[in-house]
């Protein structure tokens, strides 16, 4: 028996998010009023219909990707898999005529193999719909077969959402500006303080942190999967879009780093974004940092760590001097760094608690370390 999970005004949304970082997704999406939000394995799900669906694709700033289910049904073979998957009701939710494309995986199931699966529905989908199969369609197709379970969803974001659309160019080993995003969640940082980036590479947390103080929504620059779909609703998205009002942050928000071509990097993509008129960059090294005017607020950083660039011992001058530095020019601020090595955040000599969860990031696994207001 196939089982339609879609109904218009209420179905489970799946909200991807990192290993590790799933419980701080789930309070944003909490805070955003989505509910009932649940922190599950490499995600959070929440309930809702597809307003909900194309708010959480322009308002979330963790969420790797929402999904949207379209049927499930159980297969213990193959041939099951073929009839089941022709009864879906593809209509209800694709167009006839946009070509989508179809990714599989299995696990704990007598259908165990992912190609065979892929192709099972891709023919379900091509001769009993009527689309097109494309593997550069910008609709995909995503079928999860678990314990002979047979789950089948619509990837609603399209390409991730954390390519927000104004970052053209970036450094060395960048971080995604969904996990930059969670990170200042993690640091208490709600966008009333300012934040400075000592080593900002291309910008990501201090033009995350002025979004969140300007109330820029992450996705208002950017096309969606969403919008291809038999769901959609052009009057009530560009409703919705516009809907979002924009305040003037009452503080800015600073980046250095020793490369001039970051500081370049840094200046466009703020500008792109949208957020020009309230960052600040510099070039300078992490020695002749001091902490600007105004109120005390967030230093959070990337640091480079041992395996992503050269030796770990080489580092240990760079995170003595940043501990230094801090303690000496930045009373009441708080500090978040962010590195793989437990004994490279106690060098810095300052005042760590409990380290989050290892979160995984370019191939390495990473921690933040957080402190309260600096002596």
């Amino acid at each position: 028996m196939t089982t339609l999970v879609t109904s218009p005004a209420d179905f489970e949304i799946y909200l991807s998010a990192f290993p590790g970082l799933e419980s701080v997704l789930c309070a944003e999406a909490h805070a955003l009023g989505f509910k009932p939000a649940k922190a599950v394995a490499g995600g959070v799900t929440v309930r809702g219909g597809w307003p909900e669906v194309w708010r959480a694709n322009l308002m979330l700033r963790g969420a790797g990707r929402v999904v949207a289910p379209i049927g499930e049904f159980r297969a213990m073979h193959l041939a099951q898999l073929d009839k089941r998957a022709r009864k879906v009701a593809w209509g209800d939710v694709l167009r006839p005529g946009v070509p989508v494309r179809v990714e599989a995986t299995c696990k704990k199931s007598r259908i165990y193999h992912s190609g065979a699966t892929q192709q099972r529905i891709e023919n379900a989908i091509r001769e009993e719909f009527g689309a097109p199969i494309s593997p550069a369609a910008d609709v995909c197709i995503r079928v999860r077969v678990e314990d002979d379970l047979v789950s089948i969803g619509v990837d609603t974001s399209g390409e991730m959402l954390h390519k927000r659309g104004f970052k053209e160019a970036v450094n060395r080993a960048p971080m995604r500006e969904t996990m930059a995003s969670l990170f200042l969640r993690q640091c208490g940082y709600t966008g009333s303080e300012p934040v400075v980036d000592p080593m900002c590479g291309s910008g990501t947390f201090i033009i995350e942190a002025a979004e969140i103080a300007a109330n820029l929504q992450p996705g208002r620059q950017r096309h969606f999967a969403f919008e291809h779909l038999a769901t959609f609703d052009a009057v009530a998205w560009t409703s919705m879009r516009a809907a979002v009002a924009i305040t003037a942050p009452a503080v800015r928000f600073h980046g250095a780093d020793r490369d001039a071509g970051a500081i370049e990097m840094c200046m466009a993509n703020a500008a792109r974004a949208g957020v020009g008129a309230w960052t600040e960059f510099k070039h300078h090294a992490i020695s002749d940092l001091v902490a600007p005017d105004g109120p005390p607020g967030l230093v959070i950083l990337n640091a480079p760590y041992g395996d992503r660039i050269g030796d770990k011992k080489s580092l240990l001058p760079l995170y003595r001097a940043l501990g230094q530095t801090l303690k000496s020019r930045f009373s009441g601020w708080r500090v978040g760094l962010i590195t793989n090595e437990a004994y490279l955040a106690k060098e810095t000599g300052l005042p760590f608690g409990n380290p989050g969860a290892p979160v995984p990031h370019g191939g390495l696994r990473v921690t933040l370390f957080r402190s309260g207001p600096l002596p």
